[in-house]
């Protein structure tokens, strides 16, 4: 299989066009490099960012369904500050190469291929968000021995009983496709459904999820990716079964993970694993609360390394 060619990122339709605060252009400004690493015969695609000092670890930031490694481009940097950072596209996702057919060993295979690609160094933590959190549970089950600590981001286990366990999720089965890249940017939704008031991080993650095809504009992930097969993994199992440290960061306001679940999630993890319910943070908790997400997330990620230097 042919590796892509990596967009361009200075491309003028990726631009946001809706006024953004400083710290957020500051953060897209930090120097990135694109990368693609071969896993199981699919190219691979993630991104790195220089760290800006010796980095005493490394990160690796997972997205969620049908999202992207751009997700992460402006929490990155922040991390940056003292950590290697990589963020990859899952196959079938973002700039990555697609498959027949996808499975979470895949994906645990394409996690470990780009932390050793990018150079994470030993046990790297691992942080991944909604569908990008189940498949950091099954690495953390299978391959704990090889990381750090997980970070479950917005990503619930409900109890065997729990009604909400028995709804359907969605699942994917037809392209849509745009005549015009404009039109596909404001067509952008997010999944499921929440109010975002930083309406610029939404526009930029539209226009990083767009790519040209034969039939107009369509969106980056494969649907072949998107359907109910990716649920057929015991993530519950995985969950109560991680091999390593683990956390789990929420969204108060979250329609997907409720007190409820964020306290019998706290119970699976045992005593001492750190639970952050983010206040005003729903599910998309990256997009509408970064800066609260980030100061959680580096308070969680310095104070495990602070536990091994002591």
């Amino acid at each position: 299989m042919n590796t892509p060619a990596p967009p361009d990122w200075t491309a003028p339709e990726l631009a946001v066009t809706r006024p953004a605060p400083d710290w957020f252009h500051a953060a897209l400004a930090w120097p990135m490099t694109s990368h693609f690493v071969t896993v199981e015969g699919c190219p691979i695609h993630y991104l790195a960012w220089e760290p800006a000092r010796a980095p005493r670890r490394g990160v690796l930031l997972v997205h969620g369904g049908g999202a992207h490694a751009n997700w992460w481009r402006f929490i990155a940097p922040f991390l940056a500050e003292d950590y290697a950072v990589a963020a990859l596209d899952l196959s079938g996702m973002g700039d990555s190469g697609r498959r027949e057919a996808y499975d979470a060993a895949q994906r645990s295979a394409e996690m470990l291929a780009v932390m050793s690609d990018a150079g994470l160094g030993a046990r790297p933590f691992v942080v991944g968000h909604s569908f990008g959190g189940y498949q950091l549970m099954r690495l953390a089950a299978k391959h704990g021995d090889a990381l750090g600590g997980a970070v479950i981001v917005d990503s619930p286990i409900r109890r065997p009983d729990d009604p909400e366990k028995q709804v359907p999720r969605r699942v994917l089965s037809f392209e849509r496709h745009y005549p015009d890249f404009e039109i596909g940017v404001d067509r952008f939704r997010l999944m499921p459904p929440q109010e975002c008031a930083n309406d610029y991080i939404v526009e930029f993650i539209a226009r990083h999820s767009i790519r040209r095809s034969e039939a107009g504009y369509t969106w980056k992930f494969d649907v072949g990716a998107m359907g109910a097969r990716r649920w057929q993994e015991p993530f519950a199992e995985h969950f109560a079964n991680m091999r390593c440290r683990r956390a789990l960061i929420y969204g108060d306001r979250s329609v997907l993970v409720s007190r409820e679940t964020a306290a019998y999630m706290a119970g699976l993890m045992g005593d001492g694993a750190p639970v952050f319910g983010i206040p005003e943070a729903h599910h998309h908790l990256i997009l509408d609360q970064p800066v609260a997400f980030v100061a959680a997330l580096r308070g969680l990620l310095d104070g495990w390394q602070r536990s091994e230097s002591t």
